[in-house]
Formats: C-alpha cells, structure tokens, sequence
C-alpha cells in the first residue's frame, strides 16, 4: 500500500507540477507527526497543550499529549483506514483539532480541513473532491449535516464526533493496535508524501485543494524558528482563536509544539478577551480585524467614561513615539508625554490582552502602518508576514530586531522571493505546496519558471524586504486609465470604529467610490458617546447625517494618503452587514470582491448616477438605498 501511494503522488508531482524546478534534494525528515514525538523526547514534563476549564487552565506535558495523539491515532488504524487515505476534520478551534491533525499525520493519513462555518454544499464538494474516506466533526449538529449529505458521497464511510466522546472511541478501538504497528505507519511516511489537503477561500469560484507535503511543514516551522526566536523563546506561550481549517494557525500550533511553546485554544471569539485575560498569552497571531477591533473597542470604552480626549491624545503620541523610534530619535518632550501616557493609557491597554503579550503575528491581509506604530509603543511588536496557502502560511516575515512598518520583511530560510517585470511577487523555497488536487492545469498555471506565482504584486528593497502593494487582480483601473489598488483605502476607512467593511469601486468608472458597511457591535457606544440615542437602529443610521459626518471622516483621512486620483471622490453606506454568513466573506474575513459587486450592483450603479448621494465634494444629503 506504501508503494502504491508512493507512485500516486509521483505520477500526480509529474502530471501537474511540470516547469517546477525545487532546486537540491532536502533531507528526508519523514512525517511532521516527528515534530511532536521529538519534543516529547525532549522535554516530556514540559506542558504544550493548554485545557481549560471556566477560567482555568491546566498545561498538559508533551508526553502526555503523544501518549493521546497515539491512542488517537491506533484507533484510525483500527478502524481500516489505508495509508494514504483522507480523514477530512470539520471543527472549531479546539484542543482536539490539534491533537485529531498529529493523530492522523502518526497513522500515516492526510489531513481535509473543513471550515465549521461551511454551508452543505461547501462541505459537500470538498468532502466529494478530496476522496475523504472519514470525517471527524465537533458537534452533533455537524454530524447531522454531513449526515444529511453522506447519500451522496459514498466513499465516505466512518466519522466520529468529539463532543460525542469519539475521541475516546477511537482510542479504545485502537487498544489492540501495537506500538510497533503503528510506529511502523509512521515511518513509512516520507517528507515528500502529502500531508495535507486545504481548500483555498474560493474568492473567485470552486475552491482548489491545496496539497502541502510533511516537508512544507518540516522545512517551514525549521525557517520560522531560525526568523522568530525571541517569539518562540523558553516560557512562551500562545492563544489560538482563528480558525484551524486555515493553514495560518495550523502551522502556527505545528511550530509552536515543535518549539516546546505552550498552545491554548478558544473556539468563542465573542469570549476572546476573557480567555485572552485568563490565559496570558507571550505572542498572539491573527487577522488584521482583530487589531482593529481591539483598538476601536479600547477607544471607544475610553469615550463613554468621557475620557476620549485623552486615549486619542495618548494614541497620537503611541504613533509618533514609534515613528520617532524608526527614525532615530525621540525629542524630549515627546520622551515625557510618552512615559505619562505609558501609566495612564498604555499600561491598562496591556493588562486588557493578559499582560504578558510582548508579539503578535499578522497575516491575510496589510495591517495599516498607524497600528503597527501604536501597538510597539504600548509593547507589542506585531509582526506582519506574508505567504498564502500555497507557501504552508509564512514566506517572509518581519523579524523583532529590524521591525519595518509597513512591509512584510525578509523571506524565511530556505525560501526565495523575487518580483517579476510584471511586479507579481514569485515565490520557491521549502514552503512551496505540491499540486491543486486533481487539477493539473491550475497547477501548472500556478508557477512560472520554477516558482509559485502568488497574484501579488509587490517590490523587494536592497536588503530584501518585501512591501505587498496590491493584487494583481483587483487592481482597479478607472475610465482615465489609472491604476488603483484598493486594499490601502479600505484598510484606512475600516480603522474608523464605525465602519464595518469597505469595499471600493470604480472600474472603468470616472472616479473611485467605495461602498461602506456599519459596524453593528460598535454602533450603540459610538452613539451613547456623543449624546445620539444608542437604540438608533442600523437602517436609520445609514441615513443619519452624523454618521455620514464620521464616514466622511474617515474617508478624508484615507485620502490624505494616496494622491487625489486615487482618492474616494464619493460613498454610499449599505443597510446591510458584509459576513461570512452572508456570503460575502471568506472565513478568514477576506472580501470577495466579486461577489460584493455582483449582489450591490445596483448601489455601486446609484453613486455613479449622478443622484445626490454622498460625496467628498458636496454637503451631507439624505442617502437612500435603491432596490
């Protein structure tokens, strides 16, 4: 069976990946299940996994957890599963999403992360595309729903349910299953063999399945590790609340345990801060929105104590403290206005994310310069990366001894980036993932010459600094042939506490326009702190000439950095919410571009009718939606 998967993947490698040029033959450092197992053998008394229980949580030693992945892991074995065969896990973030993913890397199977939030007909094509032979599922509402579609997919025989106790299933069917066996399994597997199978967001139609082999993760975490020592050193620890169906925090858990770094789990992002506060992260790693969020809250928090005045006085000098630090010098009074503001503003702000977050890792999207700056002034260096699914999460990231704001950093080790003529960031190294599952002719448009096209574009200082400045297909080029690249806009208008999503237009259009979401969760703060009736609904706040005001607000500050061409000449604000629940973002939180477009077409349409709508150049209107 070992041989038979051995020459699938070959003849798949060869099929799909033709012009690949990986350069020298790595090392063959086996399955990633041995990055577990070597720490284990390390330190086993040292804890890497966190339980938790109310607002207590208890670290659980390395050995103890291999002793649990393995228990896991037998019970695949037991249950029939082939080498080689797909066992697809659809869960929230969770204790035993981590210990199900080694589970099944020790039995020699490959990984199908499924996003718990996936409609029936996402998990449908994704379980149906990947052969998925098994699934385990949280709940028994999500065993209901693959229930409801197993008629379909007859290759999909066995699931276990955690919150069911299958877990405990498993491990009891394995029990007649050897060590040797199962050991056996394990080193069968080759750095080269696929580990995993992770569907991509499907911004733009059918998700691809995205095969990265044991050595992407083996060769990566080795990269981070030698990029990111402080953040991994002795006594860290990290809280993992974005989703483990995405491959930035699963390869995040992956070094983490490899580092002998403590990993806690929360599932609840609406409990995010509690956990955050009880568990005490060192390093936290999410999506740009977190950030934001964190600030706005805090901000806004400070306005209905009536001390607004002084966190924006205090954030203004976090920014200029930290743009003062790049440069070289901070003046005096700055120094002092610093260290007053450090006691009275700063300080609380650390203790809000547990006290001890001295990192935090940032990635899918540009995190804008202005919170890079506050968040190092009150202490914690957000580290901004860049990579894709495609590069097993990280190709470069910023290290803590040469932070740039507002770029990416430097490739990892045993990763190359270059820019091509046409400014599309190419990619090759350790990290680049094998194929498109069964789809050899998007794997072969994948890369050029030997390396990953990324659809990025970006540019490369003189000591190999990566800036991402776009993407290639989302530039916006207007009627008078300009080119815009709208992620810069719209991450400076989402920094406003009140705006929930933008997205901007203007293709082919006279001028650019964005179309602006209210942000529901911060809507009745924002109004009780400026004496507006905090039950104004989400409807009557699309209308209301103050909102309009702040809107307007945070466009002009998002212009005051592009040029005038670039700029937002007008907008409209929707009475509806941008989710991924309503189809209109990823479960990563990224836009899909496409879709916004296709279901608001008519208001995009409204800004450039020449109907009074609100505009840069013109007084508050009333502003109305057309259906």
């Amino acid at each position: 069976m070992n041989d038979e998967r051995a020459q699938r993947t070959t003849d798949a490698r060869t099929a799909g990946g033709a012009g690949r040029d990986d350069g020298p033959v790595a090392p063959d450092h086996g399955s990633a299940a041995r990055l577990l197992a070597d720490r284990a053998r390390l330190t086993p008394d040292r804890p890497v996994l966190a339980e938790r229980r109310g607002d207590t949580w208890t670290g659980i030693p390395a050995a103890d957890v291999l002793s649990r992945v393995r228990g896991i892991a037998k019970g695949f074995v037991a249950a029939g599963l082939a080498p080689g065969a797909h066992v697809a896990v659809l869960s929230r973030t969770r204790l035993e999403w981590t210990l199900v993913d080694f589970a099944i890397w020790t039995a020699g199977l490959v990984s199908v992360p499924v996003y718990e939030t996936s409609s029936p007909d996402q998990v449908r094509y994704i379980l149906a595309d990947s052969e998925a032979v098994a699934i385990v599922v949280e709940q028994e509402e999500h065993a209901r729903r693959v229930a409801g579609i197993a008629a379909d997919l007859p290759h999909l025989g066995q699931h276990w349910t955690i919150d069911g106790g299958g877990l405990d299933d498993l491990t009891r069917l394995g029990e007649d299953v050897s060590d040797a066996d199962l050991d056996a399994r394990t080193a069968a597997v080759h750095g080269q063999d696929d580990a995993t199978i992770i569907y991509t967001s499907g911004t733009t139609g059918r998700p691809k399945g995205c095969v990265l082999r044991h050595d992407n993760f083996t060769g990566t975490v080795e990269g981070a590790a030698e990029a990111m020592p402080e953040v991994i050193a002795p006594g860290a620890s990290t809280l993992l609340f974005i989703p483990m169906a995405h491959v930035f925090a699963r390869f995040i858990a992956v070094m983490s345990i490899s580092a002998g770094t403590l990993v806690g789990h929360e599932p609840d992002t609406k409990d995010l801060m509690r956990a955050v506060s009880t568990f005490r992260p060192t390093f936290l790693l999410a999506v740009p929105r977190v950030f934001e969020k964190i600030y706005n809250s805090a901000e806004q928090k400070a306005d209905l104590a009536g001390r607004g005045r002084v966190f924006r006085a205090a954030a203004a000098t976090a920014v200029a403290h930290s743009e003062a630090l790049a440069a070289g010098r901070v003046p005096l009074g700055l120094a002092l206005r610093f260290r007053l503001f450090d006691r009275l503003v700063y300080a609380k702000l650390r203790d809000a994310i547990g006290g001890r977050v001295r990192y935090a890792i940032s990635g899918s999207a540009p995190l804008s310069p202005r919170l890079s700056h506050f968040f190092r002034s009150i202490g914690v260096l957000i580290l901004e990366g860049y990579g894709l699914t495609e590069t097993t999460a990280p190709a470069t990231v910023n290290r803590a001894a040469e932070l740039r704001i507002g770029s990416v950093g430097r490739a990892l080790p045993g990763v190359d980036v270059r820019i091509a003529d046409d400014q599309e960031i190419l990619i090759r190294g350790v990290d680049v993932f094998d194929r498109y599952w069964q789809n050899p002719d998007a794997t072969a448009a994948a890369f050029r010459d030997g390396w990953f096209r990324t659809g990025d574009l970006g540019r490369l200082d003189g000591d190999g600094v990566l800036t991402v400045t776009g993407r290639a297909k989302e530039l916006i080029v207007t009627a008078s042939g300009k080119n815009v690249a709208p992620a810069p806009l719209e991450d400076a208008i989402r920094e406003h506490p009140l705006v929930g999503q933008v997205v901007v237009v203007g293709e082919g259009k006279p001028f650019v326009a964005a179309i602006v979401t209210l942000d529901r969760d911060m809507l009745p703060g924002w109004c009780a702190a400026r004496g507006i009736d905090p039950a104004l609904s989400p409807a009557a706040a699309t209308r209301d000439e103050r909102v309009h005001r702040a809107v307007q607000e945070a466009v002009d500050a998002a212009n005051a950095r592009v040029s005038r061409a670039e700029s937002v000449r007008s907008f409209t604000i929707l009475d509806a919410e941008l989710s991924e629940a309503s189809g209109h973002l990823t479960p990563k939180l990224t836009i899909k571009r496409a879709v916004v477009l296709r279901d608001f077409a008519a208001d995009v349409e409204y800004i450039y009718s020449g109907s009074a709508v609100q505009t840069t150049a013109t007084p508050v209107v009333q502003q109305r939606r057309r259906r």
